[in-house]
């Protein structure tokens, strides 16, 4: 009996991803028609790259789960006419990308490269030796699968890393807090950003947080917008009890022109580019996650609805 598969997403989803999806579904035992117009009461799996594409859930009478091509859940997980399992990314590149962007952009704050980039004036600029990269303590805020890459990245070039999760983990070389946010800044010279969007993690880094950690320390954000009081954040460079902010992910997004990030010194904007999943390795987890549905397994990576993420 053929499966059918819901692609949920803009056309230009569809022109990157649909090409690897039906590769990977016709490696199944089961035979797969991946469309973009099925009949929602014929639809057995929705494969979601987009979103608010679909609001009303409610027709997908036999929809089995909605396996989302991308990591966030946010815009999909407190929606009542959804009575399936949200499956999130979890690899399909996610996590090898995201650990090219932050370890590029630590060793950028970590050694100073800006200093010699932006001072090429005849200047001979000596008087700078960073420290070693022991004696640079880390922390990341979020160890799910992106924040424990990360962390044990960073740690395996010699950097002491702390993380922070809302439940308490264990995870090899590094230093596992829950609890209080603010005791895993103190002394902080690189944050980096890596929770989930919902409620109980907007403003993480406000002015108390942000007070917390070594006074000009770096922030970077591939996280979530909502993560950081931009006031806040904007307040703590101009005193320099933040040196610089790198951003990926913002409040609005594209980030309005007229925004205060785009124009101060100390802020560096990348357009949400940290990690994008990339369509070969990501059509063998939907490929991999429909073969346990149609088996009777357990889904990989279902979403906590009651978390959040």
């Amino acid at each position: 009996m053929t499966v059918n598969a819901l692609f949920v997403g803009t056309q230009e989803d569809w022109d990157t991803y649909a090409p690897a999806l039906i590769d990977a579904f016709a490696n199944l035992g089961t035979p797969v028609a991946l469309q973009r117009d099925h009949a929602a009461e014929t639809v057995d799996y929705i494969v979601m790259a987009g979103s608010r594409i679909l609001d009303d859930f409610s027709p997908f009478v036999r929809c089995k789960a909605m396996l989302r091509l991308w990591a966030g859940v946010e815009d999909v997980v407190n929606n009542p006419t959804i009575t399936f399992p949200i499956c999130r990314m979890v690899g399909g590149g996610l996590d090898q990308g995201m650990i090219d962007w932050v370890t590029a952009h630590t060793l950028r704050h970590h050694i100073g490269m800006d200093t010699h980039i932006h001072g090429q004036d005849g200047v001979w600029r000596d008087g700078f030796v960073p420290p070693l990269a022991q004696d640079r303590p880390i922390t990341i805020l979020g160890l799910g699968a992106l924040g424990a890459a990360c962390g044990q990245a960073l740690a395996g070039l010699g950097f002491p890393v702390t993380g922070w999760s809302r439940t308490q983990k264990s995870i090899p070389n590094i230093r596992c807090l829950s609890g209080d946010v603010g005791d895993a800044l103190d002394g902080a010279e690189i944050v980096i950003l890596l929770l989930p969007k919902t409620p109980q993690t907007e403003n993480t880094l406000n002015a108390g947080a942000l007070s917390r950690t070594a006074k000009g320390a770096f922030i970077l954000n591939p996280g979530r917008g909502p993560l950081i009081d931009d006031d806040a954040l904007i307040a703590a460079l101009d005193s320099g009890q933040i040196a610089h902010a790198t951003l990926d992910t913002f409040r609005q997004e594209p980030l309005p022109e007229d925004h205060p990030f785009w124009h101060h010194p100390q802020v560096t904007v990348t357009p949400h580019i940290a990690s994008q999943t990339r369509a070969d390795p990501a059509a063998k987890i939907i490929a991999q996650n429909i073969q346990r549905g149609e088996s009777g397994e357990e889904f990989l990576h279902q979403v906590d609805r009651t978390a959040g993420y």
